[in-house]
């Protein structure tokens, strides 16, 4: 098997990781979150600016956390999509020429196909096919695992992501920022049921709703209104971990029926979960006991494997370079790209000499 040093830089994680055989080797994030928090979000400026000064340090660490040399690696990979344009273009930068310098073969990964392998990473023996409900902050899609670069998306959300969803009713309460480990810490103090609020449906244009689409726009607006409607009782205050429980619950429940019911209509007896709210311990218990009612088998990665890491990188660039797939030198990096166009990140086979 392939060792394979992997670079993260899409949005506000500057990591690094080697991994072998599904097994990490060493493991480094520098996360952006005390720097943004000031902002409310992510800005796209500061966080190219930060990968730069923390990209050398946490490629150093990571060599000497695995104890390797460069002779040890087999190949560099970095996320070119999709992600912050600027944040995108260090990783790529930073991965082509330590590729060039030691004559090693370049990977360019798609940041989702990162989050659906995650799941090998803390089960090696995990196989396609499976069902992956992709739910981070700026993605909530369902996607048919059919093998190494080959996926149909079954399902995506309209308008906000989930993560996005967590983000601003976050901010609607005051909350700071990143909403979700806010929100699903205050939840546990709260009640779930106080409140009901719309699970968001997508219309079809013959009629009726589509069974695997999200939309989560129409719930923040309910929340906003919720909560604009309490303030003008002035003699209570704010029941905030009350509305946390709430919202965090009917986004479960949403997340929860359309993956259970593109599982069975599907006949796909496995489902994995990946990305940033997949660490959501609502939606992880929820997702977990719906699909024992069905005789499904529910995974979700180890929290660490959850939010952006390079180990999953590492270890989709691993499964790629097995296959013989390597990313051109003219390979760019784009702020969207569909998972099902993944494949136009590599040449058909690998040749002997990379540097051509």
């Amino acid at each position: 098997m392939k060792t394979i040093l992997g670079i993260e830089t899409s949005c506000d994680e500057t990591a690094v990781a080697i991994v072998k055989n599904k097994t990490i080797y060493s493991s480094v994030v520098a996360s952006q979150i005390d720097l943004h928090k000031r902002y409310g979000g992510v800005v796209p400026e500061e966080a190219s600016r930060q990968h730069l000064l923390t990209i050398n340090p946490c490629i150093e660490e990571a060599l000497q956390a695995a104890k390797l040399t460069w002779n040890d690696i087999d190949g560099i990979a970095a996320t070119v999509a999709p992600g912050l344009i600027g944040a995108l273009m260090v990783g790529e930068t930073a991965g082509k020429t330590l590729a060039m310098i030691h004559q090693k073969p370049f990977l360019g990964i798609h940041h989702l196909e990162g989050h659906i392998y995650a799941t090998y990473l803390s089960e090696p023996h995990w196989k396609p096919p499976f069902l992956c409900l992709l739910v981070s902050g700026g993605h909530t899609s369902l996607i048919h695992v059919k093998d190494c670069g080959i996926y149909e998306q079954l399902g995506n959300t309209r308008d906000d992501a989930a993560g996005e969803a967590f983000d601003k009713v976050a901010r609607l309460l005051n909350l700071g920022y990143p909403g979700g480990p806010i929100i699903d810490k205050l939840a546990t103090e709260g009640n779930p049921k106080r409140f009901t609020l719309p699970e968001g449906k997508v219309s079809l244009p013959q009629g009726g709703y589509h069974p695997y689409d999200f939309s989560f726009s129409g719930l923040k607006t309910a929340v906003l209104r919720l909560v604009e409607k309490l303030k003008q009782d002035n003699s209570q205050p704010l029941p905030v971990a009350d509305i946390a429980a709430s919202f965090q619950a009917t986004v479960a429940r949403s997340l929860t029926k359309k993956t259970i019911t593109c599982a069975l209509d599907h006949n796909i007896n496995h489902i994995a979960v990946g990305g940033g709210v997949a660490a959501n311990s609502g939606l992880r218990t929820h997702l977990q006991e719906v699909g024992k009612k069905h005789d499904l088998t529910v995974h979700f990665p180890p929290l660490r494997l959850c939010t952006d890491n390079a180990a999953m990188i590492a270890c989709a660039a691993c499964d790629h370079l097995q296959k013989g797939h390597v990313s051109s030198w003219n390979v760019g990096v784009q702020s969207r790209l569909p998972i099902t166009d993944v494949m136009m990140l590599y040449r058909e086979t690998f040749h002997t000499d990379i540097l051509t």
